[in-house]
């Protein structure tokens, strides 16, 4: 009989092989179920992530590392550090605890020095996974319990050889979905990583050599796998940049492109727009009447408008959009309104029929789920996505307005001018964002529009008094929030995740719904709001918020953006430190939206104390109310090696490029507005050609 070390050499012999053979067969574009030991599950997961193919997981890069580049022998090992270990399993064994209902796992290792205990919880496969005798490496922080060093829940990986992904060196953390581990997207992007030698590098080879760019293959190495924390640096600077250049020359094609074009010209109508605008319960301040008269000329002109209106949260942007469809809709034209969500496209919906109810308007709501009859020849039509899809055509369509562009995208947003009957009309555009960026770089990111800016807040809103709630003052806001709905107010609670995730410690709107219903406020009515509820479903959710019927609305972040609830005076965030400051931002901006006094509470998850980092960072919110100063302080708290990644940076266009680093957003501005005057055709440049053809083509520019 063959010894055990023989058996398990072959073994992995076999496996290796198996898992080389299918890396022969892998291609830029295979699908990722035919990656090795991919099932449905996984891919189903992945897709949830937007990744459905080899090269697909290239582009997807982390948003942050673990530094466990320390290897450390337990013997000098330090407690509240972060370190990496490699030992020998001495011991590993399950024990069940009735008081905290889980499986915890413990397990003790030896360097031959000294020996370390972890543990784990709920994870009672790892005594099928683990045996005594391996050798393993753990990365995580270190603890101490009556003088023997410890580890709480450490990464971990067996030692087949010197190639650790998952604990040794910087390590990448990705964005995740549920039942989707780091360790697999990891060991995925690990098997796909050869690839990146064949994908065709379209960034010209002056503008890399001018600027001392890494070629792409290398970059997408080094931002997956880095040696160090240079690596990072030189990765992030030419994706960052490649980012910033694509756009830039994205921006040249639609203005030109636009310059060609005729839009219908929308007359002025003064008087009207006076009458509109002195019958409103409250004043508008200089910076909506600036932003509208900016609009309103623009609207005059024969070309299209190309114009983004950038406003804080609470600002008043909706209603500068309502002064531009009233007059395109009493010059006999039509406009559309576009929003992300369709919560938000049915409030829309109703704010604006309540305030042109004077007006003999047919105002249409088109929704994956709900379309309007005759909605082709209303006036104006409010909707999400389904605005653009193929078998929609508008009438004489003369305004599209697009709220948060950047959840559209470049290619959705240019796509809606191109939907009308009128080939030879093009809508004048008005974009909207409540991303705060900095004028100057504003102008540069988005080289196709001019810029609006409403910089004041409406008159009589009182800053939102905003507070972080520790486990041990958790009882008195939920007295002090009672109170407040005892006096006629609203709350909304806000959680990261719709289920829960125990080991994760994060709160999910179903649990915290459940909480707050049976123990915490039994006598009130309590709304439950999330993604997965069917549109009816939430539509009288909100209305019931909306009237007062529901006075606690427990939601996950869909309720970040637009949503108006003017009597909601309490915003109560759950698991805040998971949340982005911009986000968290967001949220609080859902609150205040009436002369009322309004509240912000950030409740840090209850299973550790927050670090001083996680502090600082929700400390800002308190001190802060404008969301450009947060951006910057989140810009700042961000540990090196970090990544800008999709959920900080608001824009998909924007993984890696930061908002704020106006020197590469200038050279990326100067770059391709070289290469257009010198190449207009591209003809020296055949790959960025290629790649500029094909983006074109998707959005039907010809």
């Amino acid at each position: 009989m063959r010894s055990l070390k023989s058996r398990f050499d072959s073994w992995w012999m076999h496996r290796y092989q198996t898992k080389t053979s299918y890396n022969l067969m892998l291609g830029l574009n295979s699908p990722i179920s035919e990656l090795y030991r991919v099932g449905k599950t996984t891919s189903s997961l992945l897709k949830k992530l937007g990744l459905g193919t080899a090269q697909d997981l290239l582009f997807y890069f982390p948003f942050r590392y673990d530094d466990f580049s320390r290897s450390v022998p337990i013997a000098d090992l330090e407690p509240d550090t972060d370190a990496n270990v490699l030992g020998t399993v001495e011991l590993i064994q399950n024990k069940k605890s009735f008081k905290r209902r889980m499986f915890i796992t413990e397990a003790l290792i030896s360097d031959g020095g000294d020996s370390l205990k972890i543990t784990w919880f709920n994870q009672p496969f790892l005594t099928r996974t683990l045996k005594v005798g391996d050798k393993i490496s753990v990365s995580g922080r270190v603890g101490e319990n009556y003088g023997q060093m410890t580890m709480i829940s450490p990464a971990y990986e067996k030692i087949y050889s010197d190639d650790l992904i998952h604990t040794k060196g910087l390590i990448p953390n990705y964005h995740s979905t549920a039942g989707l581990t780091q360790k697999q997207i990891r060991s995925l992007v690990k098997e796909v990583i050869p690839l990146a030698a064949e994908i065709e590098d379209w960034l010209p080879a002056e503008i890399k050599t001018r600027l001392n760019l890494l070629d792409l293959s290398q970059a997408l190495r080094q931002i997956h796998f880095p040696a160090d924390s240079a690596e990072i640096s030189e990765a992030q600077k030419r994706l960052g940049f490649a980012e910033l250049f694509w756009r830039q020359l994205q921006s040249q094609m639609i203005r030109r492109q636009l310059k060609s074009r005729r839009a219908w010209p929308i007359e002025f109508r003064e008087k009207d727009t006076q009458n509109f605008v002195s019958s409103l319960p409250f004043k508008l301040t200089d910076a909506q009447r600036k932003s509208a008269w900016e609009i309103l000329r623009d609207l005059e002109k024969p070309e299209p408008m190309s114009r983004l209106l950038e406003g804080d949260v609470g600002s008043g942007k909706t209603l500068v959009v309502i002064l531009a469809l009233l007059n395109v809709v009493l010059n006999k034209k039509q406009g559309v309104f576009m929003v992300p969500t369709e919560i938000l496209a049915v409030q829309h919906f109703n704010y604006l029929t309540k305030l042109l109810k004077d007006y003999n308007f047919r105002i249409a709501l088109l929704t994956g789920s709900h379309k309007d009859e005759n909605w082709a020849a209303a006036d104006i039509i409010i909707g999400t996505h389904a605005l653009i899809q193929k078998n929609v055509k508008f009438k004489n369509l003369a305004l599209a307005v697009v709220d948060e562009q950047h959840r559209f995208g470049v290619v959705q947003r240019q796509k809606i001018l191109d939907f009308n009957s009128a080939p030879d009309r093009t809508p004048h555009f008005l974009s909207l964002t409540a991303t705060p960026i900095p004028r100057s770089l504003a102008l540069a990111i988005y080289g196709d529009l001019d810029l609006s800016i409403i910089d004041q807040m409406p008159v009589g809103r009182l800053p939102v008094i905003t507070k972080i709630v520790t486990e041990d003052k958790r009882t008195a806001a939920y007295n002090f929030i009672r109170a407040q709905i005892k006096a006629g107010r609203q709350a909304f609670v806000i959680c990261p995740l719709i289920d829960e995730s125990d080991y994760l410690g994060v709160k999910s709107v179903k649990k915290e719904h459940e909480k707050l219903d049976k123990e915490i406020f039994p006598d009130l009515k309590i709304g439950l709001l999330h993604g997965r509820l069917k549109a009816q479903e939430k539509e009288k959710i909100m209305a019931d918020f909306l009237d007062n019927k529901t006075p606690i609305l427990v939601s996950t972040s869909v309720v970040e953006v637009g949503v108006d609830v003017p009597n909601a005076t309490l915003m109560i965030i759950e698991g805040a430190e998971r949340f982005g400051l911009a986000q968290l931002h967001q949220s609080r901006g859902r609150v205040g939206r009436s002369a009322q006094q309004s509240y912000c509470f950030l409740f840090p998850s209850s299973e550790e104390a927050p670090s001083a980092k996680t502090l600082e960072r929700l400390e800002a919110l308190t001190k802060y109310h404008d969301g450009l100063a947060l951006a910057k302080i989140d810009l700042r708290l961000r540990g090196a090696g970090e990544t800008y990644g999709q959920a900080q940076s608001g824009f998909p266009e924007l993984q890696i490029a930061s908002l704020f680093d106006s020197e590469n957003i200038k050279k990326a501005a100067t770059e391709a507005a070289a290469l257009i005057a010198a190449d207009p055709e591209l003809k020296k440049h055949p790959a960025l050609k290629k790649r500029l053809d094909v983006w074109a083509g998707n959005i039907h520019l010809e």
